[in-house]
């Protein structure tokens, strides 16, 4: 599975962002999507995930802010950010969990949150 994102970039505090991603390859009704990011000197972390049912999971920090969507007939998942923050600015990316053991990676997509 290949895992192509879009849709970073820019943006002023306030702003709203919309990332794409998508997977390449046999995706099973089982498999779970989501983002995780990465910020400069910390770990990489939830932030949100959904399952082919579209049940959807999302960290404390984004809840109200974000909102985790995914169109199964074209294996993409999608992130839609709104009110951005400056402690929002990481690197994003795309990860597709098919079980415990087996998990791919998209390549990333930097999200700057700055005026």
């Amino acid at each position: 599975v290949q895992l192509t994102e879009s849709g970073g970039g820019l943006v002023q505090p306030g702003g709203s962002l919309r990332l794409s991603c998508a997977a390449s390859g046999v995706v099973f009704a089982t498999d779970v999507m989501g983002w995780y990011r990465q910020a400069p000197g910390k770990g990489r972390e939830l932030v949100s995930i959904i399952s082919f049912g579209g049940i959807t999971n999302y960290a404390d920090s984004v809840k109200g802010r974000v909102t985790i969507s995914r169109d199964n007939a074209k294996n993409t998942v999608y992130l839609e950010m709104n009110n951005l923050k400056p402690e929002d600015t990481a690197i994003y990316y795309c990860n597709i969990r098919k079980s415990a053991y087996n998990q791919y990676w998209g390549q990333g997509t930097q999200v700057t949150v700055s005026s």
